[in-house]
């Protein structure tokens, strides 16, 4: 295997990817790199994509149903959850064992026969095993670590908002296509179609995303089970995997029930919804990226996230008072939007941020678990409140816990903003690597893995010198790792 797993694997990287030879040799892998990107993101659209159409549609066509009641259309909606949070962590340490594209391809032919079956579903549990199916092909924590054993480090944190990206289009794409594939061919079309694109994606994981010479268990890639404990312990971490908890919790049982507004109480025929959420999402997107510019690079990060669950809570609020009024009922969908995508954009960059040197990937598989966890919630809640009593409990309910969140994140502390940095080191006792790394300007925190050969530091970009730093690197590499 050549190109990036040939660089990755290399005691020699950190070295070669200074200066001028980093240019080079980042030139010389960037079709290799972009053929893995681009295949693996697409991989993950095209799922998400699938789980995501059923959202804007689903409380609209529970009727054809047998059995179909609020609750359990709720419990469909967010069945996915259920399954995916159980499985992602262990899927993950599974492709450790016995290599990540049979783990990806099996996870992909269990989401194809959930499709398949909820597909030809005619009564509600059919429908609610073939979600649960769907999730259970949980795919994630894989598919982010072939991604890890596929492109340099320095590379990867790019090659991940790639990723991000791609998921929040298929959230947007989603919104716009349920209703067109409902009102063609009713859910049956929805799930036909997910199932293809589960053919689609073992096709590209078959034949077009490369296989890695072996799968590498990295400390930042995946969770270790040696760190569960303490990560979840991480009260800041915790604060964060409440949030995303909370925040898909809401945009499941909002959409519970913001169809049946749309098309109840506003006299929007299910048809024409997606007219409603095309304009509403691109503007929502374009108005959240100056807030991202200015939590980032003015690093107010804290009043920012802070501003985006204010926004959210006050558009479910607007919601629930906006009555017949269409434009009332157009702005507030407008504020959730933008409130959920800059949620969606800044809690995975509070959670790089804060996790601990090594810990990023175990952190990462917590949050993700419980952001699929909050779906399946959500869902659960959503249906139940609308059955018992009516679609304002559902509204006043999810305001309320944004209100909760709003507290919560109210006592975090402003995050740091530290960069990961992953270096290659071999034949150097830990103690001295620990020791020399440590003193440098700008390290923050050293965690030495003797297992992978490896060094993960958390640094301040802007106390950091790299060329102190390199010149550190290369003392501490011997000569023979990289001859």
């Amino acid at each position: 295997m050549i190109g990036a797993t040939a660089v990755v694997e290399s005691a020699s990287v950190y070295k070669e990817h200074s200066g001028v030879a980093r240019v080079v040799q980042f030139v010389a892998n960037a079709p290799f790199e972009r053929r893995v990107v681009a295949s693996l993101a697409s991989l993950y659209a095209f799922r998400m994509l699938g789980l995501f159409m059923v959202l804007p549609v689903l409380a609209l066509y529970g009727d054809d149903y047998s059995g179909s009641s609020p609750f359990l259309l709720g419990v469909a909606l967010g069945a996915y959850g259920f399954s995916q949070a159980l499985l992602q962590i262990p899927f993950g340490v599974l492709s450790d064992r016995i290599g990540r594209k049979p783990v990806i391809i099996a996870g992909l032919l269990i989401f194809t026969l959930g499709s398949m079956l909820a597909a030809q579903a005619d009564t509600m549990a059919e429908l609610i095993a073939g979600r649960i199916l769907q999730g259970a092909g949980a795919i994630a924590a894989a598919v982010m670590a072939l991604l890890a054993d596929l492109t340099a480090d320095e590379n990867r944190t790019k090659a991940m908002a790639v990723i991000g990206a791609s998921i929040g289009a298929s959230f947007s794409l989603a919104l716009v296509l349920g209703p067109l594939l409902a009102a063609w061919g009713g859910m049956a079309a929805i799930f036909w179609v997910t199932a293809a694109l589960g053919l689609v994606g073992i096709y590209l994981v078959w034949q077009v995303v490369p296989s890695p010479a072996r799968a590498r268990p990295r400390y930042e890639s995946g969770a270790v089970p040696a760190l569960l404990v303490s990560t979840l312990k991480n009260p800041e971490l915790m604060r964060l995997n409440l949030g995303i908890f909370v925040l898909h919790l809401v945009l499941m049982a909002s959409f519970i029930v913001v169809p049946q507004m749309l098309e109840q109480d506003l006299g929007l025929t299910r048809e024409r919804h997606w007219l409603v959420y095309l304009p509403l999402l691109v503007g929502a997107f374009i108005a959240m990226l100056p807030f991202i510019i200015v939590a980032e690079r003015r690093r107010k990060m804290k009043p920012v996230f802070l501003g985006a669950i204010a926004l959210l809570g006050l558009a479910v609020l607007s919601l629930l008072g906006a009555g017949t009024s269409l434009p009332l009922t157009l702005l507030a969908l407008f504020g959730f939007f933008m409130a959920f995508n800059l949620l969606e954009a800044t809690l995975p960059s509070l959670v790089s941020k804060i996790a601990p040197a090594g810990g990023k990937g175990t952190a990462t598989g917590i949050y993700s678990t419980c952001q699929f966890a909050g779906a399946f919630a959500g869902g659960v809640m959503g249906g139940w409140l609308w059955q018992n009593w009516d679609i304002a409990a559902v509204l006043t309910v999810c305001a309320g816990l944004a209100l909760l969140w709003w507290l919560v994140a109210l006592f975090m502390r402003p995050p740091r903003f530290l960069a990961s940095l992953l270096i290659p080191l071999q034949g150097q006792p830990v103690e001295v690597l620990s020791e020399r790394l440590r003193d440098q300007p700008g390290v923050v925190e050293v965690v030495v893995i003797p297992a992978e050969g490896t060094a993960y530091l958390k640094v301040d970009p802007r106390e950091l010198d790299r060329s102190q730093l390199d010149q550190v690197v290369a003392s501490l590499i011997p000569s023979e790792a990289v001859r």
